[in-house]
């Protein structure tokens, strides 16, 4: 059916008690095009965009995540998973032009409205689709697969261009190791994935689209990130205050001795930086 319901959905940081609300108008997708699908493309692109504006607005609750890397290493799958094609028949996703996707997240109790873009490999539109994914991006995440080293140099390369594209503004990034389901075709392990991390300057995540895991808390964690940057030190010191009340008491013991030890010891610093690089709820 060429008509679907457009919906946009919420998901509590518990993963329970999914709210969905759907818009009575229906979605579609042969009207999209009143103008040329090339010129309606590159609009939704532009960064005078009503969509950038709102995502560069100071304080907006609007993300808008690129995903880049390889071809095949699952930078779509883990789109679908957002958009919720796994989830039900009809998409509970709201679609804003092709391969971009706009979901409402609830993460840590506030809400937050991510834009996701899943154009890199889209060829139609030529190299320069690439350059303006480096350029209207808030914050990236870097995906390769753990079964391609190829993949996982080419990540480096691109987090490498980034910093580039973007010299003089403090992105978030996730380093994304997919395919995590396939210990038996590993060829990086996840000791590279946290030390490339390390050095630079990123986050790191293991994930697995074919059965989930880790997809909600990449989610959710780049959402985290770009609120770290964005929001007041007085907000994010609340937010960390409350994180740490709900920690465990053998978590919050190895972090106290963790802190001891760094100061008195430049490798053991560099080894606490380099276990801290997959917790996406700090900087």
């Amino acid at each position: 059916s060429l008509h679907q319901q457009q919906q946009r959905w919420s998901i509590p940081a518990d993963g329970k008690n999914l709210l969905v609300q759907k818009d009575s108008n229906e979605y579609n997708p042969q009207k999209r095009y009143t103008i040329s699908p090339d010129e309606y493309y590159r609009r939704s692109w532009s960064s005078e965009s009503s969509d950038s504006v709102i995502s560069s607005e100071s304080g907006s609750n609007c993300y808008r995540v690129v995903l880049i890397g390889e071809h095949g290493v699952g930078k779509s799958s883990l789109a679908n998973i957002f958009a919720g094609v796994h989830d039900s028949i009809d998409s509970d996703c709201e679609v804003l032009g092709e391969d971009t996707y706009e979901r409402t997240l609830m993460v840590d109790g506030e809400s937050a409205t991510v834009i996701l873009l899943d154009m890199w490999d889209n060829k139609r539109e030529g190299e320069w689709i690439r350059d303006h994914c480096m350029q209207v991006g808030d914050a990236y995440l870097i995906v390769y697969s753990i079964t391609d080293r190829a993949s996982f140099e080419k990540a480096s390369e691109l987090r490498i261009q980034l910093r580039r594209a973007r010299q003089k503004e403090d992105i978030p990034i996730i380093l994304v190791g997919n395919k995590s389901d396939l210990v038996r075709c590993r060829e990086v392990s996840v000791a590279e994935g946290r030390a490339c991390a390390v050095v630079f300057d990123c986050k790191f995540i293991e994930t697995s689209a074919a059965v989930q895991h880790n997809v909600k808390e990449l989610f959710e964690g780049i959402v985290r990130q770009v609120r770290l940057r964005r929001d007041s030190k007085e907000k994010n010191e609340k937010r960390l205050a409350l994180q740490k009340r709900r920690e465990s008491i053998p978590k919050k013991a190895r972090r106290f001795w963790g802190k001891i030890v760094a100061k008195n010891n430049k490798n053991m610093a560099f080894k606490l930086k380099s276990k801290s690089c997959h917790d996406l709820s700090v900087l």
